[in-house]
């Protein structure tokens, strides 16, 4: 029985119902917890793929030197780090992230990369820059932790200037042949994956749990087109455990 007051507006939070206002502190907790060992996990989840994800995203995210570049929940810095070399010393990266541990690691990242960028503390619902301020906004395993999601796609394309970009990059549906395998490996071995290295098997859960209640690659394309996307696109990746979803700005 949920213990969620009447009248309360929900959302989920993996499997569970809670409190709207509840979310976005929950998650916070969640990679509060997983920060310190995030890029390894990543490796060891996705067999290094992660990798190669981005840098699909990179490759066609049409950023060249001088451009402006926001990434939201930017989280320990992968997308913010190319598109830094990318953009060079006339453009600039923004990362923004809701998460301060996530944020921290990030900069720290860069920085001994040799890279320094801005970073802003934010919830991506509630972007703090002016309208049409980037050619491009990036979100890379990110969308799916908001609680809402519809209100944060207005807020990207809001900050784009007309004929800019929007890449989201996030885990999706897969071929249908690959879901039993999928969810074996979701629900059984990345828990246990998150306890040994981790030290946490039930952020890791949420996380698995969280990308089952993630809209599809059509239903996410729709959500993009009502935000005011003019046009909107979509590449599979892995079979579909992952899908690159660009947006554009008419």
């Amino acid at each position: 029985m949920s213990d969620t007051p009447p009248n309360t507006s929900t959302t989920h939070f993996g499997y569970q119902r809670v409190a709207e206002d509840e979310k976005a502190e929950r998650v916070r907790d969640v990679f509060d917890s997983v920060a310190p060992r995030y890029d390894v996990m990543n490796d060891l989840m996705s067999g290094g793929l992660h990798r190669a994800w981005k840098a699909f995203a990179i490759a066609v995210s049409g950023v060249r030197p001088g451009h402006r570049v926001l990434d939201v929940a930017a989280g320990t810095g992968d997308l913010s780090r190319a598109f830094a070399r990318k953009v060079g010393p006339k453009g600039m990266v923004v990362m923004s992230d809701i998460n301060f541990s996530m944020l921290r690691a990030g900069r720290d990242r860069l920085i001994d990369s040799g890279l320094v960028v801005p970073t802003v503390l934010c919830d991506a619902e509630n972007l703090p820059f002016p309208d049409a301020q980037f050619d491009l906004v990036s979100v890379a395993f990110g969308l799916r932790n908001m609680t809402h999601k519809e209100i944060a796609l207005r807020d990207m394309q809001r900050v784009l200037k007309p004929g800019g970009k929007l890449l989201v990059l996030e885990f999706s549906r897969p071929w249908a042949p690959l879901r039993g395998a999928y969810d074996l490996y979701s629900f059984q071995i990345l828990p246990r994956l998150g306890k040994m290295v981790a030290g946490d098997a039930q952020s890791y859960r949420y996380l698995a749990e969280s990308i089952r209640m993630h809209p599809d690659q059509e239903a996410l394309a729709d959500m993009m087109r009502d935000a005011g996307f003019g046009h909107v696109d979509w590449h599979n990746l892995t079979a579909g455990i992952v899908a690159l979803h660009i947006g554009q700005k008419f």
